[in-house]
């Protein structure tokens, strides 16, 4: 199941219980579902969830469900068809302040004056024109609308709300999206499916761990090998004054710095400081080292 379904299916879980909020629900779904117009609406969808939950919405909304007709759909799709006109007269009645049937492109936010019928309204717009992307992947929410007026005015609506919705157009379609996870995480909550946005947000703090965790082997990698690197031109310098003037040729405290090295290649400063008796500053040791190297460079 992917993560847009279980999302939909935690939305179609809530009870189907205000007329106000079944109105806001219905009326979400209507402006971003693929047709709503004067003479007809039509609903696709691959969800069984929202499938089964659409006649009975639509029956508390509108009392409209007998005149909505299911038909099967190519593949696992679900094709709903209303084109009863009595029925289509009477769900404009329920959404539009004024008279005439423009409103089908607009919002009429007097029926979403209290926030149950704003997230309501949030809900229906997802089910019908909503998807998310799997948060293992990556983060993005978006709702599509075939209405421009629609996608300026929810949007402004998500600003009301404090959310920070993003618009683009795809083809003939206007979308609202996110990208911001705790946007996302905002949305499905307000939505209706908090147990979605808890796993969206457990996925994040996965990744993140993930990230840092990588970051550090990472840097701990790029520290070992300069300190490899850093230990064989050191091996190289002291066998280069081996092969020339000897190691006894470097005095005590060089030649003690000299042997130990050869015998722990793979130390590194601070392991070979605390081999000393007394154990040695690095800073010191440093030192010896770089003359070590100085005298190699002149031979």
């Amino acid at each position: 199941m992917t993560f847009s379904s279980k999302v939909k299916k935690e939305l179609c879980s809530i009870p189907i219980e205000r007329k106000c909020c079944a109105v806001a629900e219905a009326y979400g779904v209507l402006l971003f579902c693929n047709s709503f117009t004067p003479s007809s609406v039509k609903i696709v969808t691959e969800n069984n969830d929202f499938s089964d939950r659409l006649p009975q919405l639509f029956q508390r909304a509108f009392g409209v469900a007998s005149e909505l007709k299911r038909i099967p759909g190519v593949g696992s799709k679900t094709i709903f068809s209303l084109t009863d006109e009595g029925a289509i007269e009477s769900i404009y009645e329920t959404v539009s302040s004024s008279t005439g049937r423009s409103i089908a492109t607009h919002v009429n936010f007097g029926v979403l004056e209290e926030d149950h019928c704003r997230s309501a309204f949030l809900r229906g717009a997802f089910l019908a024109g909503g998807a998310v992307t799997n948060p293992e992947a990556g983060y993005h929410l978006e709702l599509t609308t075939t209405h421009f007026h629609v996608c300026k005015e929810v949007c402004a609506l998500m600003v009301d709300m404090d959310m920070e919705p993003k618009e683009t157009v795809r083809k003939s379609n206007y979308v609202i999206y996110f990208k911001n996870s705790g946007m996302i995480e905002d949305f499905l909550t307000v939505a209706g499916a908090p147990v979605c946005a808890m796993e969206l947000m457990s996925a994040k703090i996965y990744k993140d761990v993930r990230n840092e965790m990588n970051r550090r082997v990472n840097c701990d990698l790029a520290n070992t090998d300069k300190t490899v690197e850093a230990a064989q031109a050191q091996i190289a310098a002291i066998r280069a004054i081996e092969a020339g003037p000897g190691l006894d040729s470097l005095g005590p405290k060089l030649k003690q710095t000299a042997l130990l090295r050869l015998e722990n290649p793979e130390a590194t400063l601070v392991e070979l400081c605390g081999m000393y008796d007394p154990p040695l500053r690095k800073s010191c040791l440093n030192h010896r080292m770089r003359r070590i190297l100085a005298i190699a460079r002149e031979i």
